[in-house]
C-alpha cells in the first residue's frame, strides 16, 4: 500500500471512529488533527457547510438520483445547505421546475446556498464570446426563481498560441459584461480557480483584478484546484472569496498527483482571511461517495461551524 493510499484509509478509520463518538456525545474536537479552534486562536464565525451536486455526479447522471433526491439527502445529512450544480437540472425544465426546488429545500430545512455552471470566457469578442455571456445571463434569471444567492463561473482554457495577457483581458471582459445584470437580479458571482487560465493564483487574481472591485463579484475558491503550492496559493486568494468549495485532495507540486488534503489547515485558512459564508463540499476522491461523504461532512460541520 502507498504511504498515500495508507494515509486516506486512517484519515477514512478516523472519521468512522469520528462518527461512533459523536454519536455516544463525545466531541470530534478531542480526536487528534480536529479542532473546532483554529491555529489561530480563533474560531470560526459564520460559516456554514453545504454539500455540491456535483459530489453525486454518478448517481445523478445514471438517474439514480435526481436533484429533488439530493437535497432529500442533504436534509438526511442535517446540512444547513445544497448546491444545486447546473448540469443535474433536467432537460427542458421550466421556472415551474425551479420552484419546486426552492420549495423542497424549503420543506427540509435546507438553503440554497447556491449553483455552478458550466463557462469560457477566454475567446475574443464574437458570436461565440456573446453565447457564453447570455448562458450566465440566463443561469442568473434562473438562479433567482430557486433562491440561488451564487453561481460559480469558470474563466476557460487559454487557446494554443495566445499570449495570457490577452487571454485574461478576455476572460475579464466576459465577467464584466454579466456583472451589472447580476446585479440589477441581486445574484453574486463567483470566478472559480478551476485550472485552465486560473490554475496559478497569480492569473486568477489577474483576472479579478482586470475585472475590477465589484460588490457582486469574488472568487469562488475551490481548495483543490491550485496546481503549485496550493496552501500557500489558497492563502493568497481567501481574502477574496466569496464562497468556498472543499476538495478532500489537494495537487502536489507535480501538478499531476493528489494527495489528502489537510482539512484543518484549509479551515485555519478561511479563518484568517476572516471569510463568512457557505463552505461546500465537492467530493471528487476515487471512494464510494455515498459512504465518505458522510464521514467528512461530519468532519466540516465540526471544523467549519465549531
Amino acid at each position: 500500500m502507498s504511504n498515500t493510499a495508507k494515509a486516506q484509509a486512517l484519515s477514512r478509520r478516523n472519521m468512522l471512529k469520528t462518527g461512533a463518538l459523536t454519536a455516544a456525545g463525545v466531541s470530534i474536537s478531542s480526536l487528534s488533527g480536529v479542532q473546532s479552534v483554529s491555529a489561530q486562536g480563533k474560531a470560526p464565525k459564520n460559516m456554514h457547510v453545504s454539500l455540491a451536486a456535483y459530489s453525486m455526479r454518478d448517481e445523478l447522471q445514471k438517474g439514480n438520483m435526481d436533484l429533488f433526491g439530493f437535497i432529500d439527502w442533504c436534509a438526511e445529512l442535517d446540512l444547513a445547505g445544497t448546491e444545486l450544480t447546473s448540469y443535474y437540472f433536467k432537460e427542458g425544465f421550466d421556472k415551474k421546475y425551479l420552484r419546486e426546488l426552492k420549495l423542497r429545500a424549503f420543506n427540509n430545512g435546507v438553503t440554497v446556498s447556491g449553483t455552478a455552471v458550466r463557462n469560457n470566457f477566454c475567446m475574443p469578442a464574437g458570436p461565440d464570446k456573446q453565447k457564453e455571456i447570455d448562458h450566465v445571463k440566463k443561469w442568473i434569471d434562473y438562479s433567482v426563481e430557486f433562491f440561488a444567492p451564487h453561481i460559480r463561473i469558470f474563466a476557460g482554457n487559454l487557446p494554443d498560441g495566445t499570449d495570457k495577457k490577452v487571454g485574461i483581458q478576455w476572460v475579464a471582459e466576459g465577467v464584466r459584461a454579466c456583472l451589472d445584470y447580476a446585479a440589477e437580479r441581486g445574484i453574486i458571482l463567483g470566478l472559480e480557480n478551476h485550472g485552465g487560465i486560473t490554475a496559478r493564483v497569480v492569473d486568477h487574481l489577474a483576472i479579478c483584478d482586470a475585472v475590477g472591485k465589484h460588490p457582486w463579484f469574488g472568487v469562488n475558491l475551490d481548495t483543490g484546484n491550485y496546481r503549485t503550492n496550493p496552501y500557500e496559493e489558497l492563502a493568497i486568494a481567501a481574502p477574496r472569496a466569496v464562497n468556498v468549495q472543499v476538495k478532500v485532495e489537494v495537487f502536489k507540486e507535480d501538478q499531476k498527483t493528489k494527495v489528502l488534503a489537510d482539512i484543518p489547515r484549509l479551515r485555519d485558512i478561511m479563518v484568517k482571511a476572516g471569510y463568512k459564508g457557505w463552505v461546500a463540499l465537492e467530493y471528487e476522491a476515487a471512494g464510494n461517495p455515498r459512504e465518505e461523504i458522510p464521514m467528512y461532512i461530519a468532519q466540516m460541520k465540526q471544523l467549519f461551524e465549531g
